[in-house]
């Protein structure tokens, strides 16, 4: 082998390894570990799973993994709030019109409580002020969880392919917002475990019926 032809081997040689190292570290299996152990015990556990995997932001640590479960549920409570306006001129009798009406406002609130919820955990700071805003973002996605809920019951008297795209539609969202409670609740358990440095602090959140708790879900 030539020095020419020994050279530009090496070259293209210390190139590869460059380029391929950067590879191995962008698969970040501490993040998929993470996701994984935190989706186990969600209440939609392979939902959880397959859009947190699926998520492009980061998912390093807990509040990224909350955050990315919040970021998905308003998504998807947009996107169903927007399939709803399109399909207005679907209604046809007064009590389906008046069952979208309701279910548009609350699926309104419900991005809006999102929203507020998604700019809490943006700016999160420390000590009493971080629970302090852990616990305005639990009861705004607890708000957003049961105006979904409440979405669903206008649609029982309704009949057709409507009402079933409909349910589909305002499920999706609810399991999604489900599971985001869950992870916030979960960040805010964490949080104060490490701050008392006891146990487990029991759930906070009793008084709200999680979406599929009846089994309509």
């Amino acid at each position: 082998m030539s020095p020419s032809t020994l050279t530009l081997f090496t070259l293209l040689l210390v190139a590869t390894r460059c380029c391929a190292a950067p590879r191995g570290h962008n698969v970040a299996p501490h993040s998929e570990d993470l996701v994984r152990s935190s989706c186990s015990h969600a209440r939609y556990p392979d939902l959880c799973l397959r859009t947190l995997s699926s998520y492009a932001g980061p998912t390093d640590n807990p509040r990224d993994v909350a955050r990315a479960a919040l970021k998905i549920s308003l998504s998807h409570a947009r996107r169903t709030s927007s399939y709803l306006s399109s399909q207005a001129s679907s209604f046809k009798s007064k009590r389906e019109r008046g069952a979208l009406a309701d279910c548009l406002e609350q699926m309104s609130d419900s991005v809006d409580e999102l929203r507020r919820s998604m700019a809490e955990l943006k700016h999160l700071r420390g000590g009493e002020e971080l629970r302090w805003q852990l616990s305005n973002a639990e009861t705004w996605v607890s708000a957003a969880l049961t105006n979904e809920d409440t979405c669903l019951d206008g649609f029982q008297e309704v009949d057709g392919n409507v009402k079933g795209d409909v349910r589909r539609k305002i499920s999706d969202v609810a399991r999604v917002t489900s599971n985001a409670l869950y992870l916030i609740n979960r960040l805010d358990e964490s949080t104060s475990r490490r701050r008392s440095g006891r146990g487990r602090r029991p759930a906070r959140r009793t008084g709200f019926v999680m979406a599929g708790d009846d089994g309509r879900l």
